[in-house]
């Protein structure tokens, strides 16, 4: 179940991106070409960002694709390895759930100011940021239970 949020995160960062520089792509024509820049585009871009950059980074977590140092825990001998890998599960579970709190207050605080030009409010724009905290944490609890390394892409390996 974990593997298939993690799959439909991803798919949803995807689609915020193309729609962002299909956005973005209008902007420019409606604004260099048609000299009548829409008034929603910026905003709308902006939102997809936040969005796209939160999904992603939950995802990256569960997919193991987010960039990362091995040196430092290659090197190390067991049973060192195993709880260096360990105590990295447990920082990122931290990092999740100070991010679900804090997100969570940025929410609470913003719910009310709204977006100009479009029908939100801050305050919706923002709930991607603790449920991406929640997810983070989630992902690398199930990691640290089943004894899993957060893999990631090797910066210099």
């Amino acid at each position: 179940m974990l593997r298939g949020i993690s799959h439909v995160l991803l798919l949803g960062s995807a689609l915020a991106l193309a729609a962002m520089m299909a956005i973005l792509t209008w902007q420019v024509f409606a604004r260099y070409v048609l000299d009548d820049s829409p008034a929603w585009a910026e905003q709308t871009a902006l939102i997809l960002m936040i969005w796209m950059t939160f999904m992603g980074t939950a995802s990256g977590i569960a997919e193991g694709f987010h960039i990362r140092i091995v040196e430092g825990v290659t090197s190390l001998r067991q049973p060192w390895r195993n709880r260096a890998v360990q105590c990295a599960n447990l920082l990122v579970i931290l990092a999740g759930l100070l991010i679900l709190v804090l997100g969570g207050q940025l929410v609470g605080t913003t719910w009310t100011n709204s977006v100009p030009t479009l029908p939100l409010t801050r305050g919706m724009v923002y709930l991607v940021i603790p449920a991406s905290g929640a997810l983070m944490a989630l992902f690398a609890a199930w990691k640290l239970i089943r004894g899993e390394e957060i893999e990631g892409s090797s910066a210099s390996a």
